[in-house]
């Protein structure tokens, strides 16, 4: 039997500074949600800001329906702001817990200009005691054909993969730090040392994760 009352849920699960070859850097992730146990409609966002400036934010607005225990398929809109000039998406995917309880959020874009992605994002708790947690991560983009103006080549275009060590002083809110390595691949490589580049980051971060 599912619920029909309407929850609400939002979880800001990284809000991060870190320091970029001297300048400061902020970058988040958020997502939240209405509705009942079976439909919900999400909210989802992530970016980074470097010494003030915007690189990366987007938003998605998604409709989402249970279709078995801990998954929901998703679907409805993506709004890139940056990189490069504003551009629309359609989405959909699949998110939820898989086995051995790790998060999975997959997800398939169309974009206005035929420009097709993909993004896959998995994470997993490990409790080292009942307050310290620590979050390995890794999150897969893959785009369909370049896109210069944005720095995207086709094919696998980055991987990040990071671990975060969070201590909760409650459920709701709890501190971190961690380590988080990006490269690029392909043409998207390439794009980003033309334009001067590294294509591999690694950074130090600290944050704080919250949810209510």
């Amino acid at each position: 039997m599912h619920d029909n009352t309407i929850e609400q849920y939002f979880l800001l699960d990284r809000l991060e500074g870190f320091d970029a070859n001297g300048d400061d850097g902020l970058a988040w992730d958020a997502q939240s949600w209405i509705g009942t146990d079976l439909n919900k409609v999400w909210l989802r966002s992530e970016g980074e800001r470097i010494d003030g400036h915007t690189e990366s934010a987007d938003l998605e607005v998604l409709y989402g329906r249970a279709f078995a225990r801990w998954w929901d398929v998703v679907g409805g809109i993506r709004h890139d702001f940056k990189p490069g000039d504003s551009q629309d998406f359609l989405a959909i995917g699949v998110m939820g817990l898989a086995p051995y309880k790790f998060e999975v959020q997959a997800t398939a874009y169309l974009g206005e200009s035929g420009q097709t992605a993909a993004r896959l994002e998995v994470e997993y708790d490990t409790l080292l005691t009942n307050r310290l947690i620590l979050q390995p991560l890794i999150e897969l983009e893959m785009h369909g054909k370049d896109d210069p103006a944005r720095v995207i080549g086709s094919g696998l275009s980055t991987a990040e993969a990071g671990v975060r060590l969070r201590y909760e002083f409650t459920r709701r809110f709890a501190p971190y730090i961690g380590i988080v390595h990006e490269r690029a691949f392909g043409r998207t490589a390439d794009f980003r040392r033309d334009g001067g580049e590294g294509a591999s980051d690694t950074r130090f971060v600290a944050g704080v994760r919250i949810w209510f």
